[in-house]
């Protein structure tokens, strides 16, 4: 049997990176880098020193804004 690691689309992952982040919401990389850097961000996740990007909590915290 072989060992087949595929990718996962965006649209099922849990956590995204700033650039995937940046292709699914349709924000600029340096805008969401920025959003990840404020105090009490509701949507990063820490992985040792990286930054991740959790899909639902920003679908939500998107679908809540009128402006960023």
């Amino acid at each position: 049997m072989e060992n087949c690691i595929g990718t996962v689309p965006i649209h099922l992952k849990m956590t995204l990176t700033t650039k995937e982040a940046a292709e699914y919401s349709n924000i600029g990389i340096n805008k969401i880098d920025s959003m990840l850097r404020t105090p009490n961000c509701p949507f990063v996740l820490f992985v040792g020193t990286k930054k991740l990007v959790k899909r639902k909590e920003i679908e939500q915290f998107i679908s809540e804004k009128l402006m960023i």
